[in-house]
């Protein structure tokens, strides 16, 4: 059996000849590449280091729109509570005229409001809550009651000249109700049963009922003549409220 040759062609080794040839070779395959940057203006896009640091040097940093040169600013901006119609400071003058029910300011609550009359809400409720009563839901219905009989008792009585409106009624309703309220802050100290708890509840009754005639009385055209009716309704209103505290 003949054999067969096979022609392999030569193979050079570079290093073979002249070893010193090879080195600078083998440096320039070890040198690396820069990465790939594909946006080379922004910074945090680079994964090098010392460009994105060169890059920052270099260009200035954006810190936001610059306040001034007629711009607006948050100082220039008006209180949240402004905006939302809540004046502490009103609600508060009120409140204080209700404290005397032998002098109401009526001047103070000619620009009615819901502000404070929530917020007598809310602590009658919770007054209620802890003497165990959840009566949310009953105060707030019994308020817009109130308020729509109030309306409505006064415009008949007036006829034509009656210039009560609603918001106006249930604001008022809504400050006098203070009494009743400190009422049943102080019913949790006072004993459930007795004459005594009865006669507290009268006397607030009565302090609710003043204020709130003499308010809608100087507030509305005509109602000095129908005072009387007026204190009725007034009485018949806070009864309702005291009853949710006795029982």
């Amino acid at each position: 059996m003949a054999n067969k040759e096979f022609k392999v062609p030569p193979v050079a080794f570079p290093t073979a000849g002249n070893p010193a040839a090879a080195v600078p070779n083998l440096q320039q395959r070890r040198v690396p590449t820069p990465p790939f940057q594909p946006n080379s203006g922004i910074p945090f896009m680079s994964f090098d280091i010392g460009s994105a640091a060169a890059s920052t040097s270099s260009g200035a940093i954006y810190t936001g729109p610059a306040v001034g040169g007629g711009s607006a600013s948050f100082d220039d901006e008006e209180p949240l509570l402004d905006e939302l119609g809540i004046h502490p400071d009103q609600i508060w003058s009120k409140i204080r005229s209700v404290l005397n029910p032998f002098r109401v300011n009526h001047a103070v609550h000619k620009d009615s409001d819901l502000s404070g009359p929530i917020l007598l809400y809310m602590a009658f409720c919770l007054f209620q809550l802890l003497a165990g009563k959840i009566q949310f839901g009953v105060i707030l219905g019994w308020i817009v009651v109130s308020s729509i009989f109030l309306y409505v008792v006064f415009n008949m009585l007036a006829g034509r000249t009656g210039n009560l409106d609603l918001h106006t009624c249930t604001s008022v309703v809504g400050y006098c109700m203070l009494p009743v309220v400190i009422y049943s802050a102080l019913s949790l100290f006072l004993p459930v049963d007795g004459v005594i708890r009865l006669s507290v509840a009268a006397v607030f009754v009565l302090w609710a009922m003043r204020a709130s005639t003499g308010l809608v009385v100087s507030l509305a055209d005509g109602g000095d003549e129908h005072r009387g009716l007026i204190a009725y309704a007034s009485f018949l209103i806070y009864t309702l409220f005291s009853l949710l505290v006795i029982f």
